[in-house]
């Protein structure tokens, strides 16, 4: 028997088609043409073909955003990802507690990011904040304004602060998924608890941690709200990472065409690094799924 198909469903789709398209590929449309275009106003444009991506390319400028945005990803993912399988290896599995510390674990997410910006801004400090009080009390000359080194430490603690909680929440999911039966496998084995950990919860946590690697890059390599909040890209360029950089191209200087082709390098750069990390979690799952 042939089975009848009904594609009236397309129908209900077609609205939140339109605004996708609305939203998203008008706005990328209007990227793609400035970046290949130059104009000088009144809406005349000029073909530029490739000029303004050679130029980014070439840019010094924009190496040394990059050589920032990279190292700024690689701490944060080096110290949150730990620190998360560590919290949710440590958080109560069951009961009152465990309630508790899920809603405390979630509210650091709960913040928007340029509330998050200006608490760590009053919080550094010296005058008034209690980190910049208590550090200066201590003797250390802490100044996130005009020390490179005191404001990459305090961008980095403000967003290990705001995000290992998202880590924590997902590892911690993982670990309830595990059935209790490989536990009481392992106590009467007598393994140890480095070995239950090495061979029974983090091989079930691959797929969760895969999640959680993808989602901290992502928003480590766009991030532009607390920085920007908390030092404006400084002192000097210390913590101009490509987000701001591409903004104050964009918005302070008004260079279109080189913003636009920015933009789209930055944006096929996430969307190649997605795309790997999603190859590496359907091939982890068909391999899974064959055993």
């Amino acid at each position: 028997m042939q089975k009848i198909q009904n594609n009236k469903a397309w129908f209900l789709v077609l609205p939140v088609l339109a605004l996708v398209a609305f939203s998203a590929v008008i706005p990328l449309m209007t990227v793609v043409n400035y970046a290949f275009n130059d104009t000088f106003g009144n809406n005349e444009f000029f073909w530029a073909g490739l000029e303004w991506f050679d130029e980014m390319i070439h840019s010094s400028r924009l190496h040394g955003a990059l050589g920032r945005q990279i190292l700024f990803s690689a701490i944060v993912l080096a110290i949150e990802v730990p620190l998360g399988i560590f919290v949710a290896l440590n958080m109560p599995k069951k009961g009152f507690w465990s309630s508790l510390v899920l809603v405390v674990m979630a509210l650091p997410l709960l913040i928007p990011f340029n509330v998050v910006g200006t608490i760590w801004q009053i919080f550094g400090r010296v005058d008034i904040g209690l980190l910049g009080h208590t550090l200066e009390a201590l003797g250390l000359d802490y100044n996130y304004v005009n020390d490179p080194i005191d404001a990459w430490a305090t961008v980095i603690v403000m967003d290990v602060w705001h995000w290992t909680s998202l880590v924590a929440l997902l590892c911690y999911a993982g670990l309830q998924s595990i059935p209790q039966a490989y536990y009481q496998a392992a106590r009467i084995d007598q393994a140890s608890r480095w070995a239950v950990f090495r061979y029974i919860e983090l091989p079930k946590m691959k797929g969760v941690l895969l999640i959680a690697v993808l989602l901290r890059f992502m928003d480590s390599f766009m991030i532009y709200t607390e920085p920007f909040v908390l030092t404006g890209g400084g002192p000097g360029n210390a913590t101009t990472f490509l987000s701001i950089d591409l903004v104050k191209m964009a918005v302070g200087q008004f260079d279109l065409g080189p913003a636009a082709a920015f933009s789209l390098m930055y944006f096929l750069v996430i969307l190649l690094v997605s795309w790997v990390f999603y190859t590496v979690m359907t091939s982890m799952d068909k391999a899974e799924a064959a055993q």
